[in-house]
């Protein structure tokens, strides 16, 4: 050994995980609203387990304000509060290791919709709970029908509350039991005013706000509909295990886009495909455009992908300029019943009505079902705003060569105004530095601005009176109208057929890599050769530092570091220490990627990615990110499938 603390005795004091074992029952206590009950009954539950004889651990209650709901904890082992100092306070969360290594029959974990603090393992209470139950161990919590995913748009449609903390409806709906925790309206309120729910104070703001019989009432039924719901699914799901069909034949479609309130769309498109139980698909429609977007914009677009995928979508990427046409051509071949779609409010044109989006899919699908779900929040102002910036200067190289370009054009139209060949010549000179200028710069905007500064530069320098900005002649007005609209379409003809080859030539070099991948990995006769083409190739696409860990006898057991040029000290520093590689470990022994930009240790310095087939995991790829650094999408995907590719090859290795 080099001296360095063993990762494995690092994962088994700070992050340890249960012998494998069979998994874990998750029962859920479900109710309407905070004070119905969830609490009491899951305590109630679990003092008749432990009678019966259950090793049973309070793993964690919310602290409550209710003593005959506390007075149910005497005789139950409390495990005590993991403490974690958070922008100078503690604050109490769950201690999933000391469940873990206490290993209880059955564990209570209170509030599945928490959010962790930072420090934890962890994002969500919910991942929490996953990770107990793939240990084994059987858990009892508590949800709140506002808390799911789902169902979020109506809830606060209704409350005009928005949560944010919100749980994933596959967690609800695998659940081995819900049981719903009811009282009415009337009860509840009355708990209310006899403070069981909030202090005094908090009490009149509530009930003057969230808990009026309406919304109580409203609340009620949903809790009421969806618990009904999923005994439909659990019966649907017996009928198919019995060799009888239920399948409806509907195949819902959403489309994706960086929309804020495209998550209402998607969480619409996902409760519809739940109730006609069909298939469920996302698509995106990668544009030119899309592709020019900035950070925020992709981040909003990575997250509306993630929804969608929560909910158990197929996620597809199309790539195309024309939408309508991805969208239309992709339903009918793949069989879509029902199209989910967002309308964006139009700011309406000044000589003309423009198709919308909309119009034109309907118009191309005559047949379909479409539904259309309004974006209230993306109106006319956000499209001012979108014009504006237009003209943001964001680079100044850009910027530069615009100028150049537009004083070359000037120089040379000046030289042959000097030689009298025409005002038709140095409109055409004008045009081609225009094309020059969207071809050489990056986005539409450059091309816009040199098609108004051409306008006036020509105008300036070359029509009667000269060096000001009146023209007599009666003609230049329509001469400056066919110049400003030659320039213009040819400055986006040229600025898109430029996007386009950029896309082509992104696409080729991800098919090359696969194939090179492909052929590399087929050559490898041993996991070493293998793993290290692995590393070299994924070094290769995403530009970063790569490590990649090699296993033996059921753990890590070697780590070959792939660094760019110049970057071999600092990326040996990334990953030499037992922190990093424990996270490593982790990702190894449960099989998820763990590490930066993940729900799971964001803490660290890499993202980490097991390399697995079946049950059999045979190595862990790790990426340096650094600061708010993600990988993209489409590389992602690639990494996924150089990963899925070597896991294929090393099986069919270990089997020779």
């Amino acid at each position: 050994m080099d001296g360095r603390p063993d990762p494995e005795q690092i994962l088994k004091k700070n992050f340890p995980k249960g012998l494998e074992s069979g998994h874990g029952r998750l029962k859920i206590f479900f109710g309407y609203a905070a004070g119905v009950g969830k609490t009491y009954a899951m305590l109630e539950a679990a003092r008749d387990e432990a009678a019966a004889g259950r090793d049973v651990l309070a793993g964690y209650i919310e602290p409550h304000d209710r003593p005959e709901t506390m007075a149910l904890l005497s005789g139950l082992e409390v495990l005590p509060p993991r403490w974690i100092k958070y922008r100078g306070i503690e604050l109490r969360e769950f201690d999933l290791d000391g469940v873990l290594m206490r290993r209880p029959g059955l564990v209570l974990v209170d509030e599945l919709a928490h959010t962790n603090v930072d420090g934890c393992r962890h994002r969500k209470r919910w991942q929490d709970v996953i990770e107990l139950l793939e240990a084994g161990i059987d858990v009892f919590t508590t949800v709140n029908v506002q808390h799911l995913e789902s169902l979020h748009d109506i809830v606060a449609s209704i409350t005009h509350v928005r949560v944010s903390e919100r749980i994933p409806d596959r967690v609800f709906d695998q659940a081995d039991q819900v049981e719903l925790v009811d009282i009415s309206p009337e009860e509840l309120q009355k708990r209310l005013e006899e403070g069981k729910i909030y202090r005094k104070e908090q009490a009149g703001r509530a009930a003057a706000n969230f808990f009026t019989v309406e919304n109580l009432s409203a609340l009620r039924e949903i809790a009421l509909r969806r618990t009904a719901d999923r005994v439909n699914r659990e019966v649907v799901r017996e009928r198919e295990a019995a060799g009888k069909d239920y399948y409806t034949g509907e195949h819902v479609l959403v489309c994706l886009s960086p929309s804020p309130t495209n998550a209402r769309v998607i969480r619409t498109a996902a409760r519809m495909a739940g109730a006609f139980r069909g298939d469920f698909t996302a698509i995106l429609v990668e544009t030119s455009q899309i592709k020019q977007e900035n950070a925020k914009i992709s981040k909003k677009m990575e997250a509306n992908i993630a929804l969608a995928k929560q909910f158990g979508a197929n996620v597809i990427t199309l790539y195309g300029e024309d939408i309508v046409e991805q969208i239309a051509g992709y339903a009918r071949r793949n069989g879509i019943s029902k199209i989910v779609i967002g309308r964006t409010v139009q700011k309406p044109h000044l000589f003309y009505v423009k198709p919308t989006l909309i119009d034109r899919l309907i118009k191309r699908l005559p047949n379909m079902d479409i539904y259309v779900i309004p974006d209230s929040n993306a109106g006319p102002q956000s499209r001012k705003w979108e014009f504006l910036e237009l003209f943001r200067v964001k680079s100044k190289s850009d910027f530069l060569k615009t100028a150049l370009i537009l004083g070359a054009a000037t120089l040379l139209s000046a030289l042959l105004y000097r030689l009298q060949v025409g005002e038709i010549n140095v409109v055409m000179v004008y045009i081609m530095g225009v094309v020059w200028v969207a071809y050489a710069t990056g986005g539409r905007r450059w091309g816009v601005t040199a098609s108004l500064a051409s306008v006036v530069l020509f105008n300036f320098f070359f029509t009667e009176p000269r060096f000001t900005f009146q023209a007599d002649a009666a003609s230049y007005p329509f001469t400056f109208g066919a110049m400003l609209f030659c320039a213009l379409v040819t400055s986006t003809l040229a600025g898109r057929l430029k996007q386009q080859a950029g896309i082509a030539e992104r696409d080729s070099r991800y098919m090359q890599v696969l194939l090179n991948v492909s052929r590399s990995l087929r050559k490898g006769r041993s996991a070493e050769e293998v793993l290290e083409i692995c590393g070299k190739q994924v070094k290769n696409l995403l530009g970063r530092n790569i490590v990649v860990y090699d296993t033996a006898d059921g753990k890590l057991s070697g780590r070959r570091i792939f660094a760019l040029e110049g970057q071999e000290e600092s990326a040996a520093q990334t990953f030499s220490g037992s922190d990093e590689e424990a996270v490593a470990v982790w990702a190894f022994k449960n099989r998820h990627k763990a590490g930066r930009t993940t729900d799971t240790l964001p803490g660290a310095k890499a993202r980490y990615t097991p390399v697995y087939r079946g049950k059999s995991t045979y190595a862990v790829i790790g990426v340096e990110l650094k600061g708010d650094d993600t990988i993209p999408p489409n590389d992602k995907n690639v990494l996924n499938t150089i990963a899925a590719e070597a896991a294929a090859r090393l099986t069919e290795l270990a089997g020779e």
